[in-house]
């Protein structure tokens, strides 16, 4: 139950793998993104 296990975090951390006992995080949209410069604003 170390480095060579395969099934622990502390493994895949060592092998550099993913799975479920270590999931990749995910990156959150900027700001930036999230703005539509396309999208000008109408004046009614």
């Amino acid at each position: 139950m170390g480095k060579g296990d395969k099934k622990t975090k502390r493994g895949k951390i060592h092998r550099g793998t993913f799975g479920t006992r270590r999931p990749r995080i995910k990156k959150k949209r900027s700001a930036e993104s999230k703005i539509d410069i396309n999208n000008k604003a109408t004046v009614k």
